[in-house]
């Protein structure tokens, strides 16, 4: 027997000796940051495509929800790249308009890649992504193969890092952030969250110069698997807080919030979220999980962006686009449904449907109020914009005057179809990393009815005409 074993046990030393003397038992990390540069780095107001008006602001959002939500974004890209406008006398996409992606989660990886490689999403987003087992290519990589046992036996390297290095191989090609400003397309807002203060972290420079960390070198995937992971099946990604070794200060926009809020204010609130950072020897590590946890839209990106700077006003200036004249969200959501059966039985919901209806139900009434608290501020946003555009002189709201600004919001949801088993069918669908074809061709389908059908999409096509 010992001459049988005698193989195995080689082998595990040899994995053993391995263990100790690679830095491969240790998750990659985040590099630190010199000095502050405002002038570089991966930030909003460096971005965007060849030739994009500013006559139009086009944010889209990408929500959580596994490959279901990958796929259903992934249509409403299709549809916009199949829907032409004419924007200052020229023919384009409407998909080459848009400015901003925020993805969450699954709706993450389908915003990632297209930020990284552009219409070649059309190509083979499907083959290597879409339509294959993800979810059994991973489970594969940690079952069956002795060496990532031995390295997930290591505390700093855990089920996450390993899924970043299988995104990676299949997808995202070892792409950092440096790849993504290089392209110039439109900003892409990976969103996870602060396993310990919840607060919602979207990989951009501006958020990491609060931690004195250079985005430039970090890898998308472990940006998309932070995004991505779900608490207790997968681990967080964690990255360092170096807090203060660049010389960070409050922009002057960000302490101007701080001075003339009230302390009740979300304005305030947003911008000491920044300041539970700066207390490094409480936050020297940050980890990152799911960004569902504290937004499965992505749309609190766009909200909280605002909140910072104080109003939109700042936020457009920021960006470049004080004349624009049409703000354009589009939301795809992809949540779930609690299933009702419940309600006709006496007994007790198994532990299972208990969490489902509870991470459902959170996950739906967060998603209501944020999309709310978005319409209600459409109007106070317009009066700013109107206000510093147009002085104490008369509002004109013609096409190119002062006073010529219009939001619209476009929510693309399953609650939008008007067949109630058609709901149904995709609402059940699991928001695991593994479909069936049929179905992501099913969920691109009801992408592209649900946008080509929502009327504020409609109307918006048409005042472009």
């Amino acid at each position: 027997m010992g001459k049988i074993f005698q193989p195995f046990r080689m082998g595990v030393g040899i994995l053993m000796i391995v263990y100790f003397v690679s830095g491969c038992m240790h998750y990659p990390v985040n590099k630190p940051l010199a000095t502050v540069d405002p002038h570089s780095g991966y930030r909003g107001k460096f971005m965007g495509q060849p030739g994009n008006s500013d006559e139009m602001l086009l944010f889209l959002c990408f929500s959580g929800g596994g490959t279901r939500a990958a796929a259903f974004s992934y249509g409403v890209l299709e549809e916009l790249r199949n829907t032409e406008v004419a924007i200052n006398g020229q023919k384009r996409m409407l998909l080459h308009e848009v400015d901003g992606i925020s993805g969450v989660s699954g709706g993450s990886f389908t915003a990632a890649y297209y930020g990284l490689f552009g219409d070649r999403i059309f190509e083979d987003f499907e083959t290597k992504f879409l339509k294959k087992n993800v979810q059994g290519g991973l489970v594969r990589r940690i079952l069956i193969r002795p060496d990532n046992w031995v390295r997930l036996s290591s505390p700093f390297f855990q089920r996450s890092d390993l899924a970043a290095e299988y995104y990676d191989k299949i997808l995202f090609e070892k792409k950092t952030f440096q790849d993504m400003a290089a392209r110039k397309g439109p900003m892409i807002l990976i969103n996870a969250t602060d396993m310990v203060t919840g607060i919602r972290v979207a990989f951009n420079q501006d958020a990491f110069d609060v931690i004195c960390s250079d985005l430039s070198g970090y890898p998308v995937a472990r940006a998309v698997t932070a995004s991505s992971a779900v608490p207790v099946v997968l681990t967080p990604i964690t990255i360092h807080n170096y807090f203060n070794d660049c010389g960070y200060t409050l922009p002057e926009e960000l302490e101007k919030v701080q001075r003339e809020h009230d302390m009740s204010s979300r304005s305030f609130h947003q911008v000491s979220n920044i300041g539970v950072y700066q207390d490094v020897a409480k936050h020297k590590y940050i980890h990152l999980v799911d960004g569902g946890v504290s937004d499965n839209l992505g749309l609190r990106a766009a909200i909280d962006r605002v909140l910072i700077f104080g109003s939109v006003w700042n936020t457009l200036k920021y960006l470049n686009l004080e004349n624009t004249h049409k703000v354009v969200f589009v939301v795809v959501n992809a949540e779930t449904e609690v299933s009702s059966h419940w309600n006709l039985l006496g007994t007790a919901p198994t532990i299972s449907a208990m969490f489902g209806a509870y991470s459902s139900v959170s996950v739906t009434r967060y998603n209501y109020e944020t999309v709310m608290l978005l319409r209600e501020s459409f109007r106070r946003w317009t009066e700013e914009i109107q206000k510093n555009r147009c002085g104490d002189g008369p509002i004109s709201t013609e096409p190119g005057g002062c006073g010529d600004i219009k939001f619209y919001l476009v929510e693309v949801k399953f609650d939008a179809l008007r067949d109630e088993a058609e709901r149904h069918y995709f609402k059940s669908m699991p928001t695991s990393f593994k479909l069936s074809d049929k179905q992501v061709d099913d969920l691109r389908d009801a992408a592209h009815r649900i946008l080509a059908e929502s009327e504020e999409f409609q109307q918006l096509l048409a005042e472009l005409k």
